[in-house]
């Protein structure tokens, strides 16, 4: 009796024990393949991951490229709905008895029509100016300093939109603009000196300053770039006195590039006063803009070092001392040896 209830309790409990196994089977059965899955899912999402930054990378490229065209050809506008908007107000005009004239009830021909030569259409190029291609960072902005001829521009400044004084029709006057240009020295005209031009928050108007590199603590403050300029003129000679000052260009701050880049800032649509500019990218016409702007530096004596003394020459017999070459340096170095 006690070897059968033996045999009964040892049968259960190896039936017991392999029920347990087998449940235990399903489970790691179970949780493997939730794990193959896993990994499967996980390299399929890194694959998209990685096509999704081959497409944002795509997409980056172009909107930077993008971004340098909108830079190119901002200002840019169609003259055409111009002309479409002249011609209807043309066509609803009245004449001066305040009746509408009558629509011509003859009937073109064939012959007519081909006779007929289509009107050139009107550009406005006279008023447009041409700006010249500036190197841009990869986010499309331009890189500093910005170097046209003489004229060499390190800031750009902040456009001050809550006061009028700070802007005209024409031009705009940001805080922190910061410029460089190379011009006769305050105290011997013979030779270059580098001016600094900034543009500085004075409260209720604009401060100019023009600051020589050899004189930096008595700088030529004015309220407007023209009175700075005449100080500077005045300083360097009383005989410039009659030549009237070009602040805004001795500055830098109406040259195409720089203005098209100032109208480009932020805040310049609040400005109440500054009539928008249209600028356009020429490339065939970047050598000749670089030649034009280099000409106007080489015959103005108000902005150009060599003009500067062509215009001593002319008017008071002023004699231009000119610098020693290497050769003349090197034979009075062996004179002197």
């Amino acid at each position: 009796m006690s070897n059968a209830y033996e045999n009964y309790y040892n049968d259960y409990h190896k039936t017991t024990e392999l029920q347990q196994n087998l449940k235990y089977k399903k489970k790691y059965k179970r949780l493997k393949r939730i794990i193959k899955d896993t990994v499967f899912e996980n390299a399929a999402l890194c694959d998209q991951v990685a096509q999704m930054q081959e497409n944002l990378i795509l997409v980056k490229d172009e909107r930077l490229f993008l971004l340098r065209k909108l830079c190119q050809q901002q200002g840019e506008i169609d003259a055409n709905s111009v002309l479409s908007k002249q011609s209807n107000f043309n066509s609803s005009a009245v004449n001066i008895d305040g009746v509408t004239p009558k629509k011509s009830s003859k009937k073109r021909n064939s012959t007519d029509v081909s006779e007929t030569k289509p009107k050139p259409k009107r550009t406005s190029k006279a008023t447009r100016k041409v700006v010249q291609i500036i190197p841009l960072d990869v986010h499309g902005r331009p890189i500093f300093p910005i170097s046209l001829g003489d004229l060499t521009v390190y800031s750009l400044g902040e456009v001050v939109s809550d006061r009028l004084t700070y802007h005209s029709e024409d031009l705009i006057y940001p805080v922190g603009y910061c410029s460089t240009r190379a011009y006769a020295s305050l105290r011997d005209a013979r030779i270059k000196s580098l001016y600094t031009c900034k543009i500085l928050d004075g409260g209720p108007k604009p401060r100019f300053e023009i600051v020589a590199d050899n004189d930096l603590d008595q700088p030529l403050v004015g309220s407007s770039p023209d009175e700075c300029h005449s100080l500077l003129l005045s300083a360097i000679s009383s005989a410039l006195c009659a030549i009237p000052p070009k602040g805004a260009e001795f500055f830098g701050i109406s040259h195409p590039t720089i203005q098209n880049l100032i109208q480009s800032s932020p805040g310049t649509r609040k400005l109440a006063l500054y009539k928008s500019q249209r600028f356009e990218v020429s490339k065939n016409q970047t050598n000749e803009m670089a030649s034009n702007s280099m000409m106007e530096e080489e015959t103005d004596p108000s902005l150009g070092f060599a003009a500067l003394h062509r215009h001593f020459a002319l008017t008071s017999g002023y004699r231009i001392k000119e610098e020693p070459n290497e050769q003349d340096l090197l034979s009075l170095q062996k004179l002197i040896a």
